[in-house]
């Protein structure tokens, strides 16, 4: 990957150009004109209809223009910064709960017992889902995510569908219950909006309801996987951040440069353009691979290497730019704040102590499994 981004800025590969380096990435992810043609995604990777379909092609990523500006600027009324920082003190009191009963055992499933319970937490309260359902969406929330997947096949389109279709029900029953008795949480607002304004569907509303399900949950668990990885194979730095926690915000990023969890970012030419001196044809797809770009060392002086002592002024683009950034990234970047330094200053050194599998590189991405050892 270093040699071909020395030679030029994109990979040409089957499905379109890949995106290698940071300038040009950043500059394409706000592009304007750029679509996010969530019918070619789909038929790229041979679906052409039901329940995947339309919950992809109709959901708010999917949408480009007045469309996502009318259903953005739905979520931008009721998710507003204060709903994000008053759950600070959760993710504080949950962290450290969880970090103690880590520091009980020799050895511990991380996802089960922290990466899967943090961003549930936390996603409960925001959009005020009954902690008795943990068990109804967990794998749902997960699963839907292999939806960038579906080309390697297997048993992915069968997990997706499932995945799609139980959070639409359950989406469904979760809107009727807060119009009957609203509370003070994201859902209850987004439901009290649509019947006051009119401004989305009921399809819509169940549509967004679905996604942010996932996108609260699926994630963020996986970005602390990564970390915790990550921190595995550089236990020095894991030893500056329990010394030092003013070194939060730098881990924050780090990490999130180093491994994301969000690998790919997807753009296609919707006519003809030029770009950088080159002619960019019409239906071109556009990939920016974010693991790529982030290690860039234009953007990123000693981009090889792991530091979170590094002060680095150039942002991430895991939560993509533009009109599309990402609604989630202030409530990821909290949930990784609160989480690292605790585990870090409670806990040793982690190490892996089984066999570590991945999910695929595009898309979300992080292990399927985590068991740690702490020093």
């Amino acid at each position: 990957m270093a040699e071909a981004q020395e030679r030029h800025w994109y990979a040409k590969t089957p499905l379109g150009l890949l995106i290698l380096r940071y300038s040009e990435a950043k500059e394409l992810v706000r592009n304007p004109s750029l679509i996010h043609n969530g019918v070619r995604f789909m038929e790229q990777n041979g679906v052409f209809d039901g329940p995947i379909y339309d919950w992809f092609v109709k959901g708010l990523v999917s949408r480009d223009f007045e469309d996502h500006r009318r259903l953005r600027g739905l979520v931008n009324k009721a998710f507003v910064p204060r709903m994000v920082e008053n759950l600070r003190p959760l993710m504080r009191e949950t962290s450290q709960r969880l970090a103690d009963r880590l520091a009980s055992s020799d050895e511990v499933d991380f996802i089960e017992e922290f990466a899967d319970q943090l961003p549930l937490v936390v996603m409960t309260e925001l959009l005020g889902l009954p902690p008795e359902d943990f068990a109804t969406f967990r794998t749902w929330s997960s699963d839907i995510g292999l939806v960038f997947s579906l080309a390697l096949g297997g048993d992915i389109p069968a997990r997706v569908e499932a995945a799609v279709t139980g959070l639409y029900d359950y989406a469904d029953a979760l809107m009727d219950a807060k119009a009957a008795d609203p509370g003070d949480d994201l859902i209850s607002a987004l439901v009290s909006l649509q019947q006051a304004e009119g401004s989305a569907t009921r399809e819509e509303l169940q549509n967004l309801i679905a996604s942010m399900v996932f996108a609260a949950h699926d994630t963020t668990r996986l970005q602390l996987a990564n970390a915790m990885v990550t921190f595995s194979e550089h236990p020095d730095q894991w030893k500056l951040l329990g010394e030092n926690p003013e070194l939060t915000h730098q881990a924050v990023e780090e990490v999130m440069r180093w491994r994301p969890s969000t690998n790919a970012l997807f753009r296609y030419a919707p006519e003809d353009f030029e770009f950088r001196g080159e002619l960019i044809p019409k239906g071109t797809m556009l990939t920016i691979g974010v693991q790529a770009v982030q290690r860039d060392p234009r953007a990123f002086p000693r981009g090889d290497v792991f530091d979170i002592t590094a002060t680095r002024s150039t942002p991430v683009l895991q939560f993509g730019g533009g009109l599309h950034y990402c609604l989630g990234a202030p409530l990821a970047r909290m949930e990784m704040a609160e989480a690292l330094p605790v585990l870090a200053s409670r806990l040793g050194a982690p190490s892996v102590a089984g066999p570590l599998t991945w999910r695929p590189a595009i898309g979300i991405t992080g292990p399927n499994e985590l068991r740690l050892r702490f020093a």
